[in-house]
This record gives structure tokens, sequence and C-alpha cells, in this order.
């Protein structure tokens, strides 16, 4: 069966939970083994005291090593991304930073794409650097050789431990080739006698509209808080993987705690079942409001992957190769300046003026005094986050109000 027909009901068994159609909430702490044997036999293999016996599942021991909720969340959402193993986080950040600590060690060098969510940016650049981890980053029109060039220059290529992808780009939409990175990372892998892992950052199009795990890629990381929950009433964060992936992910998330709790667990459970409609819905709707834009007056340019986009040839052959729909994000430049981009924000009606993004209502932001603040200006001006760039999440209201509430802020 397709993902979106097993959304309500992998995972869990209703013979279990006094015939519940509905996983309950599972709110404890802690679990009653049934004999003390059985508890040394829990502990022994959370712990990797030894391997798993043929079809032995991890027990319940202690939520913050796995609940029930946890536990069904996580099997239901390895689907989307035929991933082997799946881990939840209590947001998009503890995943991302997690995923940063486990595979950068004190010394090791990280190779990461420009731009990136701006709470990324900031622990590659104000955390990472406390651990002796050095970062090189490079750019939408940075081609394979100059981005070995960078590797090679920095001197530490034997010491290359991780790539890093957001694709697309927050906020701007730019595409990197997965296939690419990965590429690079065998290479990397074979120069350096140790693995060079690539992990994608697939919020913006994930995971209806793209397939990381599938063209190769070996970490699959999203804010879960965006169309995964997909209702602004949730903070959480998954990793997609393999198996040896997921269980060093799991290993440190139990000792830095940072699961998400049952409740929220629960939420996301709901919010599974109608992911697929919601974000095609999304799609169609931006599809038209990009549409809108491109032929407005008041704009520049329009960033999205689909019609009424300005996409470059590069990005044109990345779209074809690993994108499944150009998604619901567009950012666009106004004509003028910051004083008129806040004219237009603060005119906005239907569209609510908020960070995040993916959730059922619109939202509209602005990314160089928001979301990307904390990137130098020169960077930022490399990128295209200028003073002019507006981002906006399409959500699932009538496309044609959205397009009129645009209108009527334009006016203003």
């Amino acid at each position: 069966m397709k993902p979106e027909s097993l959304m309500m009901s992998h995972g869990y068994k209703p013979e279990l939970s006094q015939g519940a159609v509905k996983c309950p909430i599972f709110l404890t702490s802690t679990f009653v083994f049934a004999s003390a044997e059985e508890g040394k036999d829990f502990f022994e293999l959370a712990y990797g005291h030894r391997q798993s016996r043929p079809n032995e599942e991890l027990g319940l021991i202690y939520s913050r090593i796995n609940n029930p909720n946890l536990e069904i969340l996580e099997d239901r959402l390895t689907l989307w991304d035929a991933a082997a193993g799946s881990a939840m986080f209590e947001s998009g950040m503890s995943a991302i930073s997690t995923v940063l600590l486990e595979f950068l060690k004190p010394g090791a060098l990280l190779l990461y794409s420009a731009p990136v969510y701006g709470g990324t940016h900031h622990f590659i650049h104000h955390v990472l650097t406390k651990f002796g981890i050095e970062a090189i980053e490079f750019g939408v029109n940075d081609h394979q050789e100059e981005i070995e060039q960078k590797i090679a220059s920095s001197g530490k290529a034997k010491e290359l431990a991780l790539i890093y992808i957001e694709t697309p780009a927050n906020p701007t939409n730019d595409l990197f080739s997965i296939a690419e990175m990965v590429e690079l990372g065998k290479k990397y892998t074979e120069l350096n006698g140790h693995k060079v892992y690539v992990a994608v950052d697939n919020t913006y199009l994930g995971p209806i509209w793209q397939k990381p795990l599938q063209l190769g890629a070996d970490i699959t990381i999203y804010s879960a808080t965006k169309y995964l929950g997909g209702h602004s009433d949730l903070i959480a964060g998954a990793v997609m993987g393999t198996a040896e992936v997921i269980t060093r992910v799991k290993t440190l998330r139990t000792f830095l705690g940072n699961m998400i709790s049952p409740h929220t667990a629960w939420m996301l459970l709901r919010s599974l079942e109608t992911l697929q409609i919601r974000m095609e819905r999304q799609q169609s709707n931006a599809i038209e409001v990009a549409k809108f834009l491109s032929k407005h007056p008041m704009v520049e340019r329009v960033y999205f992957l689909g019609e009424g986009g300005i996409v470059s040839e590069k990005s044109q052959k990345i779209y074809k190769e690993q994108c499944l729909g150009p998604g619901a994000m567009i950012s666009f430049d106004i004509k003028g300046d910051e004083r008129k981009a806040f004219a237009f924000l603060n005119k906005l009606k239907l569209f609510k003026l908020a960070v995040s993004l993916g959730s059922t209502e619109s939202l509209a932001e602005h990314p160089a005094t928001m979301t990307h603040v904390d990137i130098p200006a020169p960077s930022k001006i490399k990128m295209n986050i200028t003073e002019k760039l507006i981002r906006l999440s399409i959500g699932v209201e009538d496309p044609q109000d959205l397009i009129a509430d645009i209108q009527q802020a334009f006016e203003g």
C-alpha cells in the first residue's frame, strides 16, 4: 500500500489499547517490567551491550528512551522516505544539532550549502566552532571543481566528515544537486579512508515532493513543525536514514534527552493522516499565486520552482532530476526597499505576518530582518537575501482569496 493509505494504522495495534481505533496518548514516564530478567534484557539492548535477537524489539523502559507514541510515529514516518528508521526530536533545530554533533568530532571539516536556515547558520558558526569544527560553504553558482578547490584550500580535506545541504534553500528556493553531493561524499570516503556522510534538510519539499534517501543521501532532516505537523500548533524535528545512522542518532538523543513528548508524538500522528492532501492543496495554491506575482508590476523577481518563477538552467536540470513538484514556498523581490517591503507586509490581512512555514494558514515574513537576521550583511547580499525579499508560505485557503489579499496589499 502507498504511505497515504497507511497513515491511519501503520505500527499501531488496537488490541493492545482496549480496541481504541486511534492510538491513545501514553502519558507515563516509566514502564513496569514483567521480571528483573526482562529489565536486564531491555537495558542490554538499549545500551548496545548486545545485538538484538531474531525478531526482537526493544521493550519499553522509560519515556526518554522509548514510548509507544514515539515508536508508532517513528515507524509510520519512515514510510514516506522508504527509510530504515527515523528519530523524532523536540524541534527542528534539535534534530539538526544532534546530527551535526554526532557526525562531526573536534577537528572535523563540514561542507555545507548556502543559504541555509538562520538557526542552522548560527549553530555552524557560533556553536560548532567551540568544538574546533571548521566549516566551508558553497553557493548555488559553485561548480564541482570549485567546491573541491575550496576543500583543498582549507588544508583539511582529510578531515572532511559531513556534507550538509539544504535544498531547496530557505528562503531563495536555490537547488543543490543531491546526486552530485553523494558522488562527492563517495570520492572523499575513498580518499580519506572513513565515511563522509551526506545530510539533506528536506523541510521545504519533503516528504512528498523530494526523497533524498532514494537519491543516495545518508540522512534526511525535517523541521516537523512545518509540513509534517502542518497546523502551527507543535514544535518537532525528524531525522531519517539508514539503520546505522539512526542507531547513532538515537543513542546520542537518549543522553541529550531531546526527544519529543508523547503528546507531541500523538499530535503528529494526527497530522500525518492529512499530509498528502494538505501538501497537494498548498502546492496547487502556490502555483496560482506565483503566476499572479510573476505578472504584477510591483514584483521584480519571483523565486519559485514552478511556472512564474525565475530558475536558472542549472536549477531546471536539478529540478527534473530530484524534485517531484515545485512545493508551496514562494519568495519574491518587491520593487523598492525595506520600507516598501514592510508596507506590503503590514497591509496583508488573510496572510499572517509570522515566521515558520508549511502550515494550513498562509504566512509572510521578511527574511533579511527576521529568520536570516544573523547572517552577515555581505553574505546576505551574495545569497540574494536583500531588503526587498519577501517570503510567502502558502496554505490551504482559496487561492483567489490569497491573490486578492496580495493585490490589496500592493495597492495599499
